[in-house]
């Protein structure tokens, strides 16, 4: 079975004492991780190792950065490298959140170097693609979708693409309060798969775990976790509450 995640996306929210409660009183809820599912916590940079130390050892949780550069090191004021990452225990990364596109120009070109350079020191990406709402009005999401993966990913050979964890944004779902309905979800991670599987084969695209990004939410997470190709969710606003999002690590099948 495909890896079923939950992933926490904190953003730029919280100072040093509200994580730190935030992240106890999570660990002190009743949560089971079964060997096929993982929680990933993806915090601000000054917080990661405080984070990583308060879950090292858990089974099946994971602490990522929200970022990372493309360059292993050099005169590049306020960028963090994977290998720095990597001196800390921290193994995964979000690469080309909606945010980083919108707000820092991040270009299909610029987070493909920066799935190499993950994967090339074994760090997983967890790769975001999605549409703003003009795209989905217009009904052409899927082929927006798929530009950001054959432009960013699909150079990857079959043994690099199986290591990359995709994350679904519908950009008009993010911070909204809107929410894509669970066949909305299923179709366009559908298509994903379906344009993995063209381009590799059907056996690469079922390996690869697809999480929904879009206002997932205590309430609506077991329904659109149980679509048959959503593997789970990355979570923003919920994921700052620990009852919310311990509700959302349940609802993992």
């Amino acid at each position: 079975m495909r890896k079923q995640i939950a992933a926490a996306n904190w953003k730029m929210n919280l100072t040093a004492q509200q994580a730190e409660n935030l992240m106890n009183e999570l660990v002190a809820l009743p949560h089971q991780l079964y060997e096929h599912q993982q929680a990933i916590f993806a915090v601000p940079f000054p917080y990661l190792q405080m984070i990583e130390q308060k879950l090292h050892g858990k089974q099946n949780v994971f602490v990522a950065a929200q970022n990372c550069y493309y360059k292993k090191n050099g005169a590049f004021t306020g960028e963090v490298s994977v290998e720095m990452l990597q001196s800390i225990n921290i193994n995964h990364v979000i690469i080309g959140h909606s945010e980083r596109r919108e707000y820092f120009n991040e270009t299909n070109e610029v987070l493909a170097l920066k799935v190499n350079h993950c994967l090339e020191n074994n760090v997983t990406p967890i790769f975001c693609c999605g549409e703003p709402l003009a795209v989905r009005e217009s009904n052409t999401q899927e082929s927006f979708v798929a530009k950001q993966l054959d432009e960013s990913l699909f150079h990857l050979s079959a043994e690099q693409i199986i290591k990359v964890v995709i994350a679904y944004e519908p950009i008009w779902a993010i911070g909204t309060g809107k929410t894509a309905t669970s066949e909305q979800a299923q179709d366009i991670h559908l298509f994903i798969r379906n344009h993995i599987a063209a381009k590799y084969s059907e056996r690469i695209a079922n390996e690869i775990s697809i999480l929904y990004g879009g206002s997932v939410k205590a309430a609506n997470a077991k329904e659109i976790f149980s679509q048959p190709d959503v593997d789970g969710g990355l979570v923003g606003g919920a994921a700052l509450n620990a009852q919310e999002f311990n509700t959302i690590i349940n609802s993992l099948k």
